[in-house]
């Protein structure tokens, strides 16, 4: 398997160090591996975005008229 994102390859590579039980990925006992923080296949240090309701607004308009584009071509 050829995973593109690196975190989803930290899981993995966690799931393989544990005999391919990923239940046993979260009862590792190695809290000094690199990789501990990760192997939830989710990186630990990103922040969850803010965003204003400005911000809110202008991406719900840009999925809208996305989705608006895209809905005469399926019906063709």
């Amino acid at each position: 398997m050829n995973e593109k994102n690196p975190v989803k390859a930290i899981r993995l590579h966690c799931i393989d160090c544990m005999c391919g039980n990923a239940a046993e990925v979260a009862r590792c006992v190695c809290p000094d591996c690199n990789l501990y923080p990760f192997r939830f296949g989710k990186n630990p240090y990103l922040k969850k975005r803010e965003y204003t309701e400005e911000q809110r607004q202008a991406m719900a308009e840009r999925l809208k008229n996305a989705l608006a584009k895209k809905r005469p071509q399926e019906q063709g």
